[in-house]
C-alpha cells in the first residue's frame, strides 16, 4: 500500500435533485455520489470532508472538499476520470495535492455565499430552479441599507434556524452587498468567517420583508439585536442560494 496522499477537490453542482451535501440513508446526496465514484477510481473507500454542508436544493459554484487516499493516481487524471463517471449536475473543476494537515472545513478562513432573487411581475421558466421569484416591486434602497448594516462582528442568533450545532452565534461578516443586475435580478453577496444554520436564507427572507414594506430598516436592526429567531422573517427558498467561494 502506498503512502497517504491528501487530495483537494473544487467542485460545482446543481443541488436541485439532491437532499443536500451530507450522506443520508435512503436519499441522494452530493457526498454519497462523489464518495462512490472516488472509491471506484482509487480502489478503496474514502471519506470526503467538505468546507460545509449545503442543504437540499442549494447549489455550489466552488465547493471545496478533500479526502485521504493511498492511490498514486495523479490529481489531473483523477479530475478527468471523475468527470467521466459523475452525473452531469456535478463537476470537478480542479484536483490537487495538499498537505496531510489540510482540512476543507477547519482550514478555511472565510466562505462566500450568493443568493439570487428575480424581482419582476412574471417568473422566468428557465431561472425558476436558480432564483426566488418575488412578483411585487421591492424597495431596493431600503433592502441594501439592511444588508450593509450586517458588516462586522455580530451575534446572528435571530437568523439561526433551530437544530444548529453551533454553540457560538457570533460571526464576523466581512462583506455584505446587494447588487441589482440586468433583467431585475438581485444578487445578495455575503462573506463571513462562518455561517449559522440557514443564516443566509433567514437574512434574505427578512430583508425581503423590508422590501415589501412589512417592516422598516429600524425594525430590521431591532430584530438583529433581539437575538430571537421568532422576530425575523421567513426562510428564503433554497434554489436561490449558491456557495460561491471558500478562502484559505
Amino acid at each position: 500500500m502506498g503512502e497517504k496522499r491528501n487530495i483537494k477537490l473544487t467542485i460545482a453542482y446543481d443541488g436541485g435533485r439532491y437532499s443536500g451535501w451530507q450522506r443520508q440513508k435512503g436519499a441522494p446526496t452530493i457526498q454519497a455520489v462523489l464518495e462512490g465514484r472516488i472509491g471506484m477510481m482509487v480502489g478503496e473507500p474514502v471519506t470526503l470532508l467538505a468546507s460545509g454542508r449545503t442543504d437540499a436544493g442549494v447549489h455550489a459554484l466552488n465547493q471545496v472538499c478533500n479526502f485521504v487516499t493511498h492511490s498514486s493516481i495523479a490529481p489531473e487524471a483523477m479530475q478527468r476520470g471523475l468527470n467521466s463517471l459523475l452525473p452531469p449536475d456535478i463537476l470537478v473543476g480542479r484536483a490537487e495535492y495538499v498537505s496531510l494537515d489540510f482540512h476543507s472545513r477547519f482550514s478555511a478562513r472565510s466562505k462566500v455565499y450568493e443568493y439570487r432573487l428575480l424581482n419582476r411581475r412574471q417568473p422566468d421558466v428557465f431561472l425558476r430552479s436558480y432564483t426566488w421569484h418575488v412578483g411585487m416591486k421591492l424597495r431596493f434602497a431600503e433592502m441594501r441599507g439592511c444588508i450593509e448594516s450586517l458588516r462586522g462582528e455580530r451575534d446572528f442568533t435571530s437568523f439561526r434556524s433551530s437544530g444548529s450545532g453551533n454553540t457560538n452565534p457570533v460571526r464576523r461578516m466581512i462583506r455584505s452587498e446587494l447588487r441589482e443586475a440586468e433583467d431585475n435580478l438581485l444578487r445578495f453577496i455575503f462573506e463571513a468567517d462562518g455561517f449559522l444554520r440557514h443564516m443566509v436564507r433567514n437574512i434574505v427572507g427578512t430583508v425581503v420583508d423590508v422590501g415589501r414594506g412589512r417592516i422598516d430598516i429600524g425594525e430590521f436592526g431591532e430584530i438583529l439585536k433581539a437575538r430571537d429567531r421568532g422576530r425575523a422573517g421567513m426562510k428564503a427558498p433554497p434554489q436561490g442560494l449558491f456557495l460561491r467561494a471558500v478562502h484559505y
